[in-house]
């Protein structure tokens, strides 16, 4: 790997066959494939590899999905706990031992500030250490970039501290008193649990993100999905076709070895639970009367997954115990709708609102209206610029580890392929 002291060395004025923008899990499993190919290419990463794991992650994040399912290119995970759940830390030094394993060229904190097709065909990576250019150019920076805000955020008064969830750290770095927690996806619902389990007087905010059992008839939810294919089916073939790319992954968690997270639960033992947060101003928050809506949705979709694994169980004639269905714990007896942060002890809020993407350093035209990128499995119709690492790029797998080994080879075979075209074309004219 290149050290960042040599990035502007290697990266002005040089040319390559393949730009890949992003030095995640994403990206370096493209250069394991490209490197196998022979495929001469530098990989441009702003920060440091994997930095993402360390700094937009909780010190008591895990992993979702089992260490099992954690697989790139000619690289399984290599620990010995495959049902378990790597944390912020292990993830990271896993990713980094990967890029290591075939010497990755990667080139470390080097911002790219700018990408545009040049007149005689290829592109342009303009960078802050130097402008490079490349035939063929892949973004690998996912599709999360810019933590959002919710409009009542700029209307909070008082002395309420405010942090996205990207920059929420533990506990102990939020001043002492009740802590409101606004979302309920995979981040705010594991941030509610992490602050709750810390003792800390917690109120949550609910949106519409569904859940799933950690276990169900022996085995982990996740496990049973992936026999059932569920990861492999073309977001073309999901109800509601492309616009799935678009739907909140379900809350569990894979802390302690992996549990369910049930609000309920955590609203029976002194959590306050809200429905969806509609205004603010002050210090007053309004909220809609929706917290059993939420729950309720959460349930059923988590009821309609075992309802999935009972038929596959039953179809493929497997051995497997059979387990009592969720009965709810907890009801609200009353819609709490408005909340003032003093009279309740709030001295912070964390705002687990996502992400929105932001590729204005592209300026080539291949984003909808929405600034997505417009593409089919990561190619798009400009020739030779290709995407990697969105979520749903062509599978629900595609934003795990689960699938971007099958993304990142789908990539090279069309770049090569594209090479190949390229140079017979040159011989025959």
């Amino acid at each position: 790997m290149t050290d960042r002291n040599a990035a502007a060395r290697l990266v002005d004025g040089t040319h390559v066959e393949v730009a890949v923008i992003g030095g995640g899990q994403a990206g370096l499993s493209l250069s394991r494939h490209l490197s196998e190919r022979g495929i001469h290419h530098l990989v441009l990463e702003r920060d440091s590899i994997g930095h993402d794991w360390r700094d937009r992650r909780w010190d008591a994040f895990t992993l979702v999905t089992p260490n099992w399912q954690c697989r790139l290119p000619g690289y399984p995970y290599d620990g010995d706990d495959p049902d378990g759940f790597m944390r912020r830390d292990e993830v990271m030094a896993w990713i980094r031992r990967y890029a290591e394993s075939f010497d990755a060229p990667v080139v470390e904190g080097v911002l790219v500030t700018r990408l545009r097709e040049v007149d005689h065909g290829g592109f342009e990576v303009v960078t802050d250490s130097g402008t490079i250019t490349a035939d063929q150019v892949v973004v690998a920076t996912g599709g999360y970039h810019r933590p959002v805000l919710p409009p009542e955020a700029s209307s909070i008064g008082g002395d309420i501290v405010q942090v996205h969830s990207a920059d929420y750290r533990s506990p102990d770095a939020l001043p002492a008193g009740g802590v409101l927690v606004v979302g309920s996806g995979q981040s705010g619902a594991q941030i509610a649990e992490d602050l709750f389990l810390a003792g800390r007087d917690v109120h949550l905010a609910l949106g519409s993100a569904p859940r799933c059992a950690r276990f169900y008839r022996g085995r982990d939810c996740i496990a049973w999905l992936s026999d059932m294919g569920v990861y492999e089916i073309p977001v073309q073939a999901q109800v509601g076709g492309l616009t799935k790319r678009e739907s909140t992954n379900h809350y569990m968690t894979g802390r302690d070895g992996g549990r369910d997270i049930d609000f309920r639960a955590f609203a029976r033992d002194g959590m306050h639970l809200y429905g969806r947060l509609t205004g603010g101003a002050g210090t007053d928050l309004t909220f809609s009367p929706t917290t059993e809506a939420s729950l309720d949705h959460a349930d059923s979709v988590m009821e309609s997954i075992k309802n999935d694994i009972d038929r596959y169980i039953a179809r493929e004639g497997v051995d497997a115990p059979l387990e009592e269905r969720y009965r709810p714990v907890w009801r609200p007896e009353a819609e709490v709708t408005e909340l003032d942060l003093v009279e309740a002890g709030i001295t912070s809020i964390v705002w687990s609102a996502g992400y929105r993407s932001d590729y204005s350093w592209v300026q080539i035209g291949v984003f909808d209206g929405a600034g997505h990128p417009t593409h089919h499995r990561g190619v798009t119709a400009t020739p030779g610029l290709f995407f990697l690492g969105l979520p749903w790029l062509h599978t629900w797998g595609s934003g795990r580890f689960e699938a971007i080994a099958r993304d990142a080879e789908h990539l090279a075979t069309a770049i090569v392929e594209r090479s190949r075209r390229e140079a017979g074309a040159v011989v025959s004219g």
